[in-house]
């Protein structure tokens, strides 16, 4: 709806009307992309962007989809007097921003009394962790508080800096990149206050702690503490400061980042953490486990003659035992021998080099990734509803917040990236399910008629992957259970049982060449969405299996360092320390991000849904640059060309007959409000004079054309004099209205006497013919030309023959009477 320069949203939300001066629309755009009035192809889709752009305007509308693109540079568009102007305020009154959607998903769980989730997605690099800040940081301020609630908010903002630190990374696309997923939970009380929160993290990318790719780092923690620590930190830790000392930090060659300052970092993540409320204990203890990681990364191996492997670098190997409460002559063992267990006897067996080095490798793996998933748990007990706010939680409302890996195609994509576009997968459909697939079920259950849109349903790429016996993750599974797995066998086997999928074909296919370098049993291509993905199986079964080998779990778990002991007796490998008949313990990655994932989903359609899509405007990172082309393929693979199309041809803007009744009753006389409110509407329209095209009435509301509502809320919000004319209008319709029901009502009731006076004599008629075709049965011969066998032929007797055609001079309606009489006359005589 349109009053003084505002737009009124279908669920009786205001909407800010686009830019009223042509030449300003011209400059910068419209505000949102459903009143494109010129939209007939991608590129006026893209030239509004542009425009939008150029102008430091990074936010716009598509319909309730917020369009986000990164500007990489900082605006002055976050302040508090910026959060003040958002709150409280309509969906869409002032122009597009970040807490526009913040601010309107809280007051939907306050109003609703219904769970809430924003949904936040985008290529990694494209700001998505940035946005999930933006919306912390609004409730922060703007939620009611007290002097509990202050402390809340403290640690819900400052628990991004830590998880920053030890889940994010340097990669070729994003300087600070989400290694991990992300969903956040904020509770909220019965009058709105933030009362707690939970975190669950997803799928944390391990294998960076020991290999990144050339221009990428390790977790940003690492280089924080070598660059941040004081000095008698680091002696205690026998660590130096030059992060090339460490083998686990040089492989990705970049020690340092120009957009990064990690000693300023180190100070702020030394900040968060007392604030969270971890003790000096257990940061000491943090500590020590990203040190005993670097020394891992430096324990080297050698190999004898006779193939047998030992350790050379003793002084690392005493260090790691220090750190991690072991013994260093058992640790020693663990790394070069293995312990297996056949037909109930122990045996240990030594390890070849590779074998070692993949040992200390999942090692080191192991202790980080458990070290993350207890400082998740331990900032949840500090996020947890306090037992004085208790009372508070009842009846509360959660708001989530989900920042997730963005779809990723590499040069070389590993499990890792075929966990996160599997990911990837899952959301998009949600989205298709909840913007597109709904929408236009609405239309179709009101009666609209509406064209329907296409879109790419991505439901046997899913199956692909995670249908039971003969997906991809369960193929690896099966593999990893084997005595002796390897990728190859793995690699083979999805071959051969999808070989005529559509979604899957093998390397060679590909159109790029560094991927048809690629033999068939070392990858395969899948058709995800966003684009076809080269995936090479190396190291599939081995990053699959979340599980160390026997030795080396027994070691950690008797560790005289409670932390590190309860590190692993917490987790689920504890339970699989028994392998059976020497197999290895076996825990698999992939089925868990698929459990999860799917609970996630469950969690997600209970919830009202609100979207942010994060565009990333070109593949430097720069400001001021904009690939159309670049942003155009984020867009089409996202959905958002086919919501637009949904929107330009459909009604994006509707509004149930009681809230337009309620909306503006009190504009009209009590005469016309004591109307019902689909009769009030209707006389309202007509009243109006609007174009039939313009807006269509469903079973339960009313539907608007892109931008017609503006028009609608513009006249109804009109001056008095205006006003009073429209109320003689709506008068002289509803006298003109009634009196075309009086005439149809006595036109019906003639109708009605007619047809009544008429059946009477149909009665009487048929009545006649049959008692004249039962006279003429009894004393009427049976004519020579039945004899002849016409009769017979045609199925009827002569009598029934002269009836037939006396049918000539009477309507339909009693032809069918008279056979129906004929018919029960001839059973009648059969029986």
């Amino acid at each position: 709806m349109r009053y003084q320069g505002r737009e009124v949203d279908v669920e009786g939300r205001v909407r800010l009307v686009m830019e009223s001066a042509l030449t300003a629309r011209d400059r910068v755009g419209v505000q949102d992309f459903v009143l494109l009035e010129n939209y007939n192809s991608e590129a006026a889709f893209i030239e509004n962007l542009r425009r939008r752009f150029r102008e430091n305007l990074i936010y716009t509308y598509i319909g309730s989809v917020l369009v986000s693109v990164n500007p990489y540079k900082e605006l002055e568009i976050y302040s508090k007097q910026q959060m003040e102007r958002y709150r409280g305020v309509s969906f869409y009154e002032i122009s597009p921003h970040i807490y526009a959607v913040s601010d309107n998903t809280y007051r939907a769980m306050r109003t609703e009394r219904k769970d809430q989730c924003i949904l936040i997605s985008g290529e990694s690099g494209a700001g998505k962790t940035e946005a999930s800040k933006k919306i912390l940081l609004y409730y922060a301020v703007t939620c009611p508080t007290n002097h509990h609630l202050v402390t809340l908010g403290d640690r819900l903002l400052q628990s991004n800096p830590v998880l920053e630190a030890f889940g994010n990374a340097k990669t070729l696309r994003n300087d600070n990149s989400s290694r991990f997923g992300k969903y956040m939970d904020i509770q909220f009380d019965f009058k709105g206050a933030p009362i707690g929160g939970h975190i669950l993290n997803y799928l944390l990318e391990k294998s960076r702690v020991v290999h990144q790719n050339h221009g990428e780092r390790n977790f940003h923690i690492f280089y924080q503490l070598l660059d941040g620590g004081e000095d008698d930190l680091l002696n205690s830790l026998n660590l130096e400061r030059n992060p090339q000392s460490y083998s686990y930090l040089v492989k990705g060659n970049c020690p340092r980042v120009s957009s990064i300052n990690d000693k300023n970092s180190w100070k702020v993540v030394m900040k968060a953490l007392d604030v969270i409320g971890f003790t000096p204990e257990e940061v000491q203890k943090l500590l020590n486990i990203i040190a005993s990681v670097l020394h891992l990364g430096n324990t080297l191996f050698g190999e004898g003659e006779e193939g047998e492997t030992y350790i050379t670098t003793e002084t690392q190997l005493s260090n790691i035992a220090k750190l991690l409460g072991v013994d260093g002559l058992a640790l020693k063992e663990a790394l070069t021998h293995k312990k297996l267990t056949a037909k109930g006897e122990e045996m240990i067996s030594p390890l070849n080099f590779e074998q070692a080095v993949s040992a200390r490798d999942a090692l080191a793996k192991a202790v980080y990734g458990r070290t993350f998933s207890w400082l998740v748990e331990k900032i949840n007990q500090s996020l947890a509803v306090k037992e004085e706010l208790y009372h508070s939680s009842k009846g509360s409302s959660v708001i989530g917040l989900l920042d997730i890996y963005g779809f990723e195609v590499l040069q070389h994509n590993s499990f890792e990236q075929f966990c996160i576009n599997y990911c990837n997968e899952k959301l998009q459909q949600f989205f298709n399910e909840r913007i597109l697939k709904e929408e236009q079920e609405l239309y179709q259950r009101e009666g609209l008629g509406v064209n329907e849109v296409h879109y790419v349903d991505n439901q046997d790429c899913i199956d692909l992957v995670e249908t039971k016996v003969v997906g991809i993750l369960d193929i690896l599974d099966e593999e990893n259970r084997l005595p002796q797995p390897s990728d190859q066998h793995f690699t083979d086997a999805v071959h051969n049982k999808h070989r005529n999928h559509f979604r899957l074909t093998v390397p060679r296919k590909s159109k790029l060449a560094v991927h048809r370098n690629v033999r068939d049993d070392e990858g395969f291509i899948v058709r995800h969405f966003a684009g076809a993905v080269c995936y090479e199986t190396t190291k599939f079964v081995e990053k699959n299996n979340d599980a160390l080998h026997m030795s080396l779990e027994c070691l950690v778990s008797e560790s005289k360092d409670r932390f590190v002991r309860e590190l692993f007796e917490n987790s689920n490998n504890s339970k699989d320390l028994k392998p059976k008949a020497g197999k290895l313990s076996f825990i698999s990655v992939g089925n868990k991000f698929k459990m999860q994932l799917n609970i996630l989903l469950e969690k997600l359609r209970s919830t009202g849904s609100s979207f942010i899509r994060c565009i990333k405007p070109n593949l430097k990172m720069v400001s001021h640059q904009f690939e159309g082309a670049q942003i155009l393929s984020q867009l089409q693979c996202s959905g958002m060309v086919s919501v637009l199309d949904l929107m330009q041809g459909g009604f994006p803007s509707r509004a149930p007959f009681h809230e337009l009744y309620n909306m503006y009753q009190n504009y009209m006389p009590p005469k016309l409000t004591r109307l019902d409110p689909r009769l009030f509407c209707k006389a309202l329209f007509k009243a109006l004079g609007l174009n039939d095209m313009d807006y269509k009435f469903g079973l339960t509301k009313v539907f608007f054309r892109p931008g017609k509502f503006a028009e609608f809320d513009q006249i109804m919000r009109s001056d008095p004099d205006h006003l009073a004319e429209l109320v003689k209008k709506v008068n002289k319709w509803l006298i003109h209205s009634r009196w075309k029901k009086v005439q149809w009502c006595g036109l019906s009731v003639i109708k009605l006497k007619n047809k009544i006076i008429y059946r009477a004599g149909a009665c009487i008629q048929m009545q006649k013919t049959v008692r004249m075709w039962l006279c003429r049965k009894k004393h009427k011969p049976r004519w020579a030309w039945f004899c002849l066998g016409i009769g017979p032929w045609v199925g009827f007797r002569l009598e029934e023959m002269d009836l037939l055609l006396w049918f000539g001079t009477i309507n339909d309606v009693m032809k069918m009477n008279v056979l129906d009489l004929i018919f029960q006359h001839q059973t009648a005589d059969y029986h």
